[in-house]
C-alpha cells in the first residue's frame, strides 16, 4: 500500500540536492508497493521571504520562527513529482546548493483509499495555513469522520478527502490548546495525545517547524522501520545493544524512517522494527523509544536493540533483466535452495522456529491455513501433503472470510499464517482473533522482522529474497517448500511414512536443478503468449495437487496481463463451465503425473469433443499419452515427486503471464489498482 520513507542527517553538512535526491530515491525504492500519487516535504531557506505551501500567504502571523517547509505533491508516477518539484524549485529560486548540517526531510508514496488520487489528496498532510504540522500515513483511520466534525467545529477547514488529514489538525489543535494551557509542550506529548484519539491502523511520521530538525515516527498495524548509519566508528556486522546509547554520541549519522528494509539497504544494515504503540523521537541526532499506552498519562521508556540486515543492494535491483517479475521468475533455482539451506540434514528435516512446538502441533485437534491470494493458494498446494504425513485433518481460510464470519477457532488447533510481507492486513487481524481463542499461532513469512513474525508463537522464514514486482512468483514456491518442510518435521516420528518422506526429501534435493530446466520452457512461452495476445478469457484446470496451481496461475493473468483467467477444479467442470467451451476459448489443462492423470486424461477428451481449443501441461513424455490426436498444443515439463509437482508446474504458468503482460504492453512490475503490500482492509 502506501510507502512512507524519511531522512535526517545530523551534524553532517548534506546539501538540499543530495537530500531530494536521497527522498526521492526512497520513493523509488517503494515504487512497488503500489501508489497513484506522491510527495515530500523538505525544510526552506530561513531567509526566505514567503512559504512554499499554497495553502498559506507570505502575510500570515507564522507562530514559529523561520519559512515554513517546502511541500510538494503530485498524481501519479514518482518521475512526475521529482519534474514537478525541480520546476518549482527553479521557479520559486530555490538554492538547492545550500547545506545542511541537521536537516529533516519526509516522503510519501500514495495508494488511494480515501479521495481520489489528485496533489490535494497526496502526502504529506498539512494542518493548515504555515504548514505547522506535516504527517506521512500508512493505513486506515477507521474514526475519522467524526475527528473531522469535532476539528470543524472548532473552526479547521479540510482542503482533502483523506482520511489523514484529520492527523496533522489534531496536532495543531493539541499543540495550540496545550501552548494555551500549560505553554511549552514537547513534540512527543503532542504526538501521544493525538495516538490517544486515533482508532484503526496506521504508521505515521510526523514533522514540523514548532520542533525543527526532530521528526516522530509512531505506529499500530502498519510496518515501520527505523535505519541508523553512524558516519564515524561505525560497528559494522554487529548488533547493538540499545539504539539511545548508540545515538547519543554527538557523532556524525543519518537516520531513515521507511515502510520497508528495501529503501534503506544501500544506506545502512543496522536497523530496528517499530513495535505496535512505540513512539520513535528523534532530537539531536538522538533516537528515544517510548510505549505509549492510552491507559496512562506517561509513556515508559523502551530500549531496543539494532538488527543486522542480511540482505545486499543486488537485490533489489533489475540487473540485467527487463523487469523486476521476471528477474524473480529466474531467480527460482537460487531461491529454492536458499529456503533449504541448513534445513535438510541427515535425511531429516530441521526447523529451528518449529523445533520446541513440534510435540504440541503433533497433539493439536487440526491445522487451519490462514492467508490471502498468492498466500492462500501455496496454502492450499500444500495442504494435501500436510494431511498425508501427519494425520493431522487440515482445513483453509481466507483471512476475511474467517474474520466476516468469526469462524470457530479453538485452543487445541494450530492455526498457520502465510504472508510473503508479514504485514497483511486481513491475515493479520486473523492472527489477533486466533490468538485471542488461544490457538497455537504459526508464521509462514519471507520478512525477518515483520508484524507477523512478532506476533505469532513460531514459525519458518522462506528466505525467498526481496520480492520487488507486485505479483508473487519466488515467494510463492518458496511459501510451498517451506511447509513441506514443516510437513516433513511435523511427521517425522511416524514410522509408516518414512519411506515417502525419504521420497520427498530427495525430491527436495533435485528441485532446485529441475526448476532450472522447466526455465528453459521461456521461448516457448513467449510463442504461447503471442498465440493468446487476443483472447478476451482463459480457464485453467487443474485437480489435486495441481487445483493449486491452476488458481495460481489464473491469478497471475489475472494481475499483470489483465485478462480474465479462471482457475478451476477440473473434478467440477461438468457442473457449469463446459457451457463455455467452445473453439474460440483457450483452456490449460494441468495433466502432469499423480493419483488424478486418468481423471485428467478423461477431462481432455471430453473438451477435445466439444472442440475445446486445449493448451495441456504434462510431464515430460507424455505428450502422446494426453493428447493421442496430436490436435492440442502440449507443454511438457520435469516429472518430480508428485506433492512437489506444483512447484515445477507453475513456472511456465507464470512466464505465460509474465510475457502476456509484456505484449499487451502492460506494467509488469506495478500492475494496475494493485498493491504489493495490502495493509488495509
Amino acid at each position: 500500500m502506501c510507502g512512507i520513507f524519511a531522512y535526517l542527517n545530523y551534524n553532517v553538512s548534506r546539501e538540499r540536492l543530495y537530500i531530494l535526491e536521497v527522498l526521492f530515491n526512497g520513493l523509488r525504492r517503494l515504487e512497488y508497493r503500489g501508489y497513484d500519487s506522491s510527495g515530500i516535504a523538505l525544510d526552506a531557506d530561513a531567509q526566505l521571504p514567503s512559504p512554499a505551501s499554497p495553502s498559506a500567504s507570505p502575510s500570515d502571523a507564522r507562530p514559529y520562527a523561520g519559512a515554513p517547509p517546502l511541500v510538494f505533491r503530485q498524481e501519479g508516477k514518482i518521475e512526475n513529482l521529482v519534474r514537478s518539484v525541480y520546476s518549482e524549485v527553479d521557479e520559486k529560486d530555490v538554492n538547492l546548493d545550500a547545506a545542511f548540517s541537521v536537516h529533516a526531510g519526509i516522503a510519501h508514496t500514495r495508494w488511494a483509499t480515501h479521495g481520489v488520487p489528485a496533489p490535494r489528496n497526496s502526502h504529506p498532510q498539512s494542518s493548515g495555513a504555515g504548514d505547522e504540522f506535516l504527517v506521512v500515513h500508512n493505513g486506515i483511520i477507521t474514526n475519522y469522520e467524526v475527528l473531522k466534525e469535532t476539528l470543524t467545529r472548532h473552526g479547521f477547514t479540510f482542503e482533502s478527502d483523506t482520511d489523514t488529514e484529520v492527523i496533522p489538525k489534531l496536532a495543531k489543535f493539541v499543540f495550540d490548546k496545550s501552548h494555551d494551557e500549560e505553554g511549552d509542550v514537547t513534540f512527543s506529548q503532542v504526538v501521544m495525545e493525538v495516538m490517544r484519539q486515533l482508532e484503526g491502523a496506521y504508521a505515521l511520521i510526523f514533522k514540523s517547524p514548532h520542533y525543527p530538525n526532530e521528526l516522530i515516527a509512531c505506529k499500530r498495524g502498519s510496518q515501520l522501520i527505523l535505519g541508523v548509519n553512524e558516519l564515524s566508528g561505525q560497528q559494522n556486522g554487529k548488533s547493538f545493544h540499545d539504539v539511545k546509547t548508540l545515538t547519543t554520541n554527538g557523532k556524525p549519522k543519518e537516520l531513515f524512517f521507511s515502510s520497508d528494509l528495501c529503501a534503506i539497504v544501500e544506506h545502512t544494515k543496522n536497523y530496528l522494527a517499530l513495535e505496535d504503540n512505540e513512539i520513535c523521537h528523534i532530537k539531536d541526532g538522538s533516537v528515544s523509544i517510548l510505549k505509549f499506552d492510552p491507559h496512562k498519562e506517561k509513556p515508559a521508556s523502551v530500549q531496543r536493540a539494532l538488527s543486522v540486515l542480511e540482505m545486499e543492494v543486488e537485490q533489489i535491483k533489475k540487473g540485467s533483466y527487463d523487469h523486476f517479475m521476471q528477474k524473480e521468475i529466474h531467480e527460482q533455482p537460487h531461491s529454492l535452495k536458499t529456503t533449504m539451506r541448513g534445513r535438510l540434514k541427515d535425511g531429516g528435516v530441521l526447523l529451528g522456529g518449529l523445533k520446541e512446538y513440534l510435540k504440541t502441533i503433533r497433539r493439536c485437534r487440526r491445522v487451519v491455513f490462514i492467508g490471502c491470494g498468492t498466500s492462500y493458494n501455496a496454502a492450499l498446494a500444500a495442504r494435501p501433503f500436510v494431511e498425508e504425513l501427519t494425520g493431522i485433518p487440515v482445513t483453509m481460510e481466507v483471512a476475511s472470510d474467517l474474520l466476516d464470519r468469526q469462524g470457530p477457532i479453538y485452543r487445541e488447533d494450530t492455526a498457520v499464517f502465510v504472508s510473503q510481507s508479514g504485514e497483511t492486513a486481513d491475515t493479520l487481524m486473523a492472527l489477533d482473533y486466533a490468538l485471542e481463542n488461544g490457538a497455537l499461532c504459526v508464521g509462514i513469512t519471507n520478512t525477518v522482522g515483520s508484524t507477523l513474525s512478532r506476533k505469532t508463537h513460531c514459525g519458518v522464514h522462506i528466505n525467498a529474497g526481496c520480492e520487488i514486482g507486485v505479483a508473487s512468483t519466488k515467494a510463492y514456491t518458496s511459501q510451498i517448500v517451506a511447509m513441506a518442510m514443516m510437513a516433513l518435521a511435523i511427521g517425522s516420528d511416524q514410522i509408516s511414512t518414512q519411506a515417502r518422506r525419504d521420497t520427498i526429501i530427495s525430491g527436495l534435493n533435485n528441485l532446485s536443478s529441475n526448476v532450472s530446466e522447466v526455465l528453459k520452457l521461456d521461448v516457448e512461452m513467449k510463442e504461447l503468449a503471442s498465440s493468446l495476445i487476443d483472447s478476451e478469457s482463459l480457464l485453467v484446470f487443474g485437480r489435486g495437487y495441481n487445483y493449486a496451481t491452476a488458481l495460481e496461475g489464473a491469478l497471475k493473468v489475472k494481475e499483470v496481463a489483465l485478462m480474465h483467467s479462471e482457475g478451476m477444479l477440473a473434478g467440477e467442470m461438468k457442473h457449469g463451465p463446459l457451457a463455455l467451451v467452445d473453439e474460440n476459448l483457450p483452456i490449460i489443462v494441468i495433466a502432469t503425473r499423480d493419483a488424478c492423470f486418468s481423471k485428467q486424461q478423461s477431462v481432455i477428451q471430453q473438451l477435445l469433443s466439444r472442440k475445446g481449443r486445449l493448451i495441456v501441461m504434462c510431464s515430460r513424455g507424455d505428450a502422446s499419452a494426453v493428447c493421442p490426436s496430436g490436435s492440442c498444443r502440449v507443454i511438457e515439463v520435469p516429472e518430480v515427486a508428485d506433492c512437489l509437482q506444483p512447484v515445477i508446474n507453475i513456472i511456465p504458468l507464470q512466464l505465460l503471464a509474465y510475457h502476456l503482460t509484456v505484449l499487451r504492453g502492460f506494467d509488469v512490475d506495478q500492475p494496475r489498482n494493485l498493491a504489493k503490500s495490502v495493509t488495509t482492509q
